[in-house]
């Protein structure tokens, strides 16, 4: 038999079987009615039924293109734990070893290295590029890879995305095998799918399933919390702790979507996973790769998905789903279009969208400066205007990467003579200013900072990470607030903008 199922009882065995009869060109199932020990029973015979589906090529083709991704970090004490607040209905499915990482007991937190998590990565290029979810090398200090074949590389970080939660790390080597990307926008509810990754340290692991819904957004199920850009391919393939990361693949061995979080109140698979699809994963590697920032475009409006009670009051009777337009950002991208309040965006490019999770994929796919078609409908009729999208920032340059070294200093901890001198317990003082965001705002050398946006600041690396949280938040306004006082005692208070 080239592929069987069997449902066993003693009523009634079921068997698929390749079977050509001499006249019939078609695959043949035979259904055997009777007791399935008595090796009798009577056969009858069902022609043109499609056998199921052989996965093993998507699977031979897969599985030496996703890694093990192992993240290790050095506790720095109790405060500044790598631990992660669950959601309430959904996970992401990180593995951690000896159980779930925000389960770490304090006893556990010794000052060597310690295994943060385990997930899976998915191989995009024969000289080692990866591409994994941004939680599962988030807080990472050093990220061991390990291949199918068990050759171990160190890995570094390129790049990270949290609102999208994608990342790009890459190892040095050559001659990988690599999981082409396809189009997860000609991807069909109903299509069979792959999700391919390392759950529970399980490597190579392939589980199978259907495509149970595109466009899927699930903040709703989250009690509201944000999660980011969202537009799921949601699946039914079983996945669990250690998958994220993975590959989701079609039928093809195509990559499709990057696991990323699953439908749980334990933690572990119960029916259903999200993957972030390829239209959103290619765009933001591509952009961490050639400009070392994700671009992310905005079209310059507050809207709401069309419901029936909107339908009702505002008279809508040419469609009945789209999005609503009930603000409109001041000298924003849609403004200078023309789109007015009221109007209802069924279209972004050639996109439909009838959904906030559509809107979001298909603005995501493009860059500030890129111009797009919108339709929309007005007083009950189509229009269809371009648009110019811009930054968060209202302008339409490309966003370069920028680190700490941007603010222009250095930063030393206080002296225990100058905590004394000061009655301070903690605080980092500004050392060698030059040109940079905080010379622009006014500080100047000597600057003693005692907080950061409410947060208490000991030493350069509580400043690095308040750096990095503001410029990978999703507020337009990226501002520092910073409150500290100079050698003379005197307190002030500065905002510091981030921004371009």
């Amino acid at each position: 038999m080239a592929c069987g199922v069997a449902m066993v009882s003693s009523a009634m065995t079921v068997v698929a079987v390749n079977t050509f009869a001499d006249r019939h060109d078609t695959p043949v199932f035979a259904v055997a009615t009777g007791d399935s020990n008595s090796g009798g029973g009577l056969y009858t015979v069902a022609h043109g039924v499609t056998p199921p589906t052989d996965f093993t090529h998507a699977a031979e083709s897969t599985i030496n293109g996703v890694v093990s991704i192992k993240s290790y970090a050095t506790p720095r004490g109790y405060g500044n734990g790598y631990q992660s607040t669950p959601f309430d209905m959904f996970d992401f499915f990180f593995g951690s070893p000896g159980g779930n990482r925000r389960q770490q007991q304090p006893e556990q937190r010794e000052k060597s290295e310690q295994q943060l998590g385990l997930g899976s990565g998915v191989i995009i290029s024969k000289d080692g590029y990866i591409v994994t979810n941004n939680h599962v090398i988030d807080g990472a200090e050093r990220l061991e890879i390990t291949l199918n074949d068990n050759r171990t590389f160190n890995a570094k970080v390129i790049g990270t995305d949290p609102s999208t939660d994608v990342a790009l790390i890459k190892i040095e080597a050559d001659g990988l095998p690599v999981i082409p990307i396809g189009d997860s926008d000609a991807l069909k509810v109903g299509e069979w799918v792959l999700a391919v990754g390392n759950p529970f340290g399980f490597t190579s692991t392939v589980t199978t399933g259907i495509v149970s819904a595109k466009a899927r957004s699930i903040s709703s199920a989250t009690n509201g919390r944000a999660m980011g850009i969202e537009s799921y391919i949601q699946t039914d393939a079983a996945v669990n702790p250690g998958n994220s990361g993975g590959a989701l693949v079609n039928i093809n061995g195509e990559l499709i979507g990057i696991n990323t979080a699953i439908y749980s109140q334990t933690g572990n698979y119960a029916g259903y996973s999200f993957a972030i699809p390829t239209s959103i994963v290619t765009k933001v590697v591509t952009d961490i790769k050639q400009y070392g920032a994700v671009q992310r475009a905005v079209l310059g409006v507050m809207f709401r998905e069309l419901n029936p009670q909107l339908i009702k009051d505002k008279g809508i009777t040419a469609v009945n789903d789209g999005i609503i337009v009930m603000e409109l950002v001041e000298r924003g991208a849609a403004m200078e279009a023309g789109i007015k309040v009221d109007d209802v965006i069924v279209a972004i490019g050639d996109s439909p969208v009838h959904n906030s999770a559509q809107m979001q994929e298909a603005i995501n796919k493009y860059r500030p400066g890129d111009k797009i078609k919108v339709k929309y409908i007005r007083d009950n009729k189509a229009y269809t205007t371009d648009v110019t999208l811009r930054n968060s920032q209202g302008g339409t340059k490309v966003t370069k990467a920028k680190d700490v070294t941007s603010l222009g200093c250095a930063f030393k901890p206080l002296s225990k003579e100058q905590l004394k001198e000061h009655q301070l317990t903690s605080g980092v003082q500004v050392i060698g200013l030059r040109d940079g965001k905080f010379k622009e705002a006014g500080i100047k050398d000597g600057f003693i900072i005692l907080d950061i946006n409410n947060a208490r600041v000991k030493n350069q690396e509580d400043v690095e990470k308040i750096y990095d949280a503001i410029m990978k938040s999703n507020d337009s306004d990226k501002v520092m607030f910073i409150t500290g006082i100079y050698p003379t005692g005197r307190k002030v208070y500065y905002a510091v903008d981030l921004a371009d």
